[in-house]
């Protein structure tokens, strides 16, 4: 009997994951109890529109919204909301998707708020509109780009936000007073718990990515009003067998483990001691900082970000001294077994605001420890140390 684990006997080497919550890695580390929950959650079969409404009623009751549904990840929540906001409970514009042209199909979005994933409001047959320019963006400016046409409006909300920007308060009282549904993209915004309480109130639809507080990758949420929940299970995999429609949402199902793995995280996640949870962060990085300490032409900040993980690590090289570059060393930290991967300057079109500061510098790594597994900092630090040496 061979004592591999399935990732060598596919002939893989892990990665220890000093970035973050990265789909490019998998995503997120599955808390103990999430994994037994959805261990028990696979030895019995369930009626799956039932669990869908009772775990959304679970969820809503949590984050204190009208309703909720889960996703496949946040990119099918804004998916699935923009169908929603398009073709509502009809089931001959259901079927049409991602044909829009005999409905509503412009999401407005402002120009300063263009960004990777708004592709995703056109997923299911969107026409983004933009508002505003490069360096501002007024409430006229919404309120003139509204037309007869528009569906949605969406909403980037994280932490790069800028006083240029049109506030999420003002574009949701625009949207109210047109009535016109606003639905954000909400991935990470977690924590503060009042916060992310707010995120999930504030608009008509907001979107989640449950990856973030330890739920499967695959899993997302949306929360908001009960009508327009109720047009997004219109658009989901159950939806294409109950109602008829040929629901646009049909590929993107949904595990019975992976519904109750959003729950249980969810019910963690606003009963765990997340002071306790910020200091043993710190500790990591004081554990990796402790094994370059004193070497020559390298320097080490801990950088505090808005980000439900707190803090990152900044590390500075002088390659002149050390002989290698940032990127270098990236590159041989991941050439190792295990395999670690950290952030370095080609990395940076991946990071927040507040993370790509870090790499101003085209001699920093970027190190972020919250997907970090027990002891996984030691063998960082050593690693590090070696090659800084």
């Amino acid at each position: 009997m061979s004592n591999k684990t399935i990732y060598e006997t596919l002939g893989i080497k892990h990665v220890i994951n000093a970035r973050g919550n990265q789909t490019l890695l998998g995503g997120s580390l599955l808390p103990k109890k999430v994994q037994i929950d959805m261990e028990e959650a696979g030895l019995y079969f369930v009626e799956m529109q039932e669990l869908l409404n009772k775990s959304g009623d679970y969820i809503a009751n949590i984050l204190g919204t009208e309703s909720a549904y889960i996703t496949s990840g946040c990119a099918a929540a804004i998916t699935l909301s923009t169908a929603a906001c398009m073709a509502g409970n009809d089931e001959e514009k259901i079927g049409m998707l991602p044909n829009t042209s005999k409905m509503k199909n412009e999401i407005l979005i402002q120009k300063l708020q263009r960004y990777r994933f708004d592709r995703c409001f056109t997923l299911a047959g969107g026409k983004l509109v933009e508002f505003g320019n490069k360096s501002k963006t007024t409430k006229e400016d919404l309120e003139n780009s509204i037309s007869d046409k528009t569906a949605a409006i969406s909403y980037v909300l994280n932490t790069d936000i800028t006083n240029n920007m049109l506030s999420l308060d003002d574009t949701v009282s625009i949207g109210r007073k047109y009535n016109i549904p606003v639905i954000t993209d909400a991935a990470s915004q977690i924590y503060p718990l009042d916060y992310f309480k707010r995120s999930a109130q504030k608009p008509d639809l907001a979107c989640f990515g449950a990856k973030y507080f330890g739920a499967p990758h695959s899993s997302g949420i949306v929360a908001g009003k009960k009508e327009l929940v109720e047009s997004v299970k219109s658009q989901g995999f159950i939806a294409y067998h109950h109602d008829g429609g040929l629901a646009f949402g049909r590929a993107m199902k949904l595990d019975r483990q992976e519904i109750v793995g959003v729950v249980s995280a969810l019910t963690s996640w606003f009963t765990i001691n997340h002071e306790d949870r910020l200091i043993s962060y710190d500790k990591k990085i004081e554990t990796i900082e402790s094994y370059i300490k004193g070497i020559e032409g390298v320097k080490s900040e801990v950088l505090q970000v808005k980000k439900f993980y707190g803090s990152t690590l900044k590390i500075n090289i002088d390659s002149k001294k050390i002989g290698k570059t940032a990127q270098q060393i990236a590159e041989e930290l991941d050439q190792g077994n295990p395999r670690i991967w950290v952030y370095a300057e080609s990395d940076s079109k991946n990071l927040s605001i507040d993370a790509k500061n870090l790499l101003s510098d085209d001699e920093t790594i970027a190190i972020n420890v919250h997907t970090l597994n027990e002891s996984e900092e030691e063998i960082l630090g050593e690693r590090l140390k070696s090659l800084l040496t």
